[in-house]
């Protein structure tokens, strides 16, 4: 198979979706690789390291995709690709479609198939493709909203561990998932007072047993969630329904309740944002103001770390990428029902019924094209 390695184009967005190494391994498995130019420069991976590991290097995405059976990304395609995508050509990406109705109907017309990252599951519901950025951005969170705390920054001016002899700041996060653990880590780490939220009681008691005595589990409602957030200084939204848009759960009028100066972090924007006044931001422009709230919704903030993430996004990735090259995406979601659960799009068809939910549109079983 052909696999095309394609530069992202999405604002501030620095990273790649294969290190040189990760060629390596599929030219291994008998692949050719081809990598648009320059692909790798914004995570400090030379054209030169991707041609010693076996790459072509390609000047243009037009010529990638035309040469390709499969071509990976890690943003979603932009616009300026759409027409570039060809029938029966897999694309292999983060997606988000069902925050994004215009990518939808577009990968819809391509006739493509479509299998998306961060619905690849596992049978005990982990999604693996999610989990290395996940706990980046988890991470990400708190730094950026201690960062934004900062007076010059616009925030209320407290560090988030205080100091002897000085209340720490508090911190609300709110779902108790991948990114939601790495955030409280952070905020505890920091010395902040930290209250995480989850529906999910098991997942509670897990959490109680491993956090630190400063980490305090809460079962997660909106009077909760209302009556947290009157006292925090930082709040970070964790929450993920896979595949589907995340829920609103902080409400424009609890955002009145908050402190002037205080920070909201909204991890969950790339799936539509779980605050009622997100709305999606960049590196280069990355906060707003609602009601003294300084607002953080950063669509891809593992961006700013790339080379980090580039290497953590390889590592789960690589696996899938060499299973579907080996096989073709038939074979690959009949024998592995983690690979079939990414199918999104399959030949003008919806085949992940959270997207077809989302734009009230026909959903077609992927065991249909099996």
């Amino acid at each position: 198979m052909i696999v095309g390695i394609l530069k992202e184009i999405k604002i501030e967005e620095n990273r790649v979706c294969m290190t040189p190494s990760g060629v390596v391994t599929m030219v291994k498995n008998g692949h050719k690789v081809i990598v648009e130019k320059n692909a790798g420069k914004g995570s400090g991976f030379e054209d030169a390291a991707y041609a010693a590991a076996g790459a072509t290097i390609i000047d243009t995405p037009a010529e990638v995709y035309e040469k390709s059976d499969m071509v990976m990304h890690v943003k979603e395609p932009q616009p300026s690709e759409y027409d570039m995508i060809r029938e029966d050509q897999i694309v292999f990406t983060y997606l988000h479609l069902a925050a994004d109705e215009r990518q939808t109907k577009a990968l819809i017309k391509t006739k493509s198939i479509d299998i998306a990252y961060e619905t690849i599951e596992k049978d005990n519901g982990s999604l693996p493709l999610l989990v290395p950025m996940s706990e980046v951005a988890g991470r990400m969170a708190v730094q950026e909203g201690a960062k934004y705390l900062e007076m010059p920054q616009g925030g209320l001016g407290e560090l988030l561990g205080g100091v002897p002899g000085v209340e720490p700041s508090t911190v609300v996060v709110i779902g108790g998932g991948i990114v939601g653990i790495n955030a409280a880590k952070m905020a505890c780490g920091l010395g902040a007072k930290v209250y995480i939220l989850d529906m999910n009681q098991d997942r509670l008691r897990y959490l109680d047993e491993v956090m630190p005595a400063n980490c305090f589990t809460i079962m997660s409602s909106h009077a909760a969630i209302h009556e947290l957030v009157k006292e925090a200084n930082l709040v970070v939204g964790a929450v993920l329904v896979a595949g589907a848009k995340a829920p609103k759960l902080l409400t424009r009028d609890m955002l009145k309740d908050m402190k002037n100066g205080s920070v909201v972090v909204d991890v969950a924007i790339d799936q539509g944002g779980c605050f009622e006044t997100s709305k999606p931001t960049t590196h280069t422009d990355p906060v707003f103001v609602v009601d003294g709230v300084i607002h953080y919704c950063v669509a891809n903030m593992p961006g700013a770390v790339a080379r980090t993430s580039t290497m953590a996004l390889t590592n789960a990735t690589l696996p899938y990428a060499v299973e579907i090259a080996n096989k073709g995406w038939k074979k690959a979601m009949q024998d592995n029902k983690e690979i079939k659960r990414g199918a999104n799009v399959i030949n003008g068809k919806i085949t992940y019924k959270a997207v077809a939910e989302a734009f009230d549109l026909e959903y077609v079983p992927v065991e249909n094209f099996l």
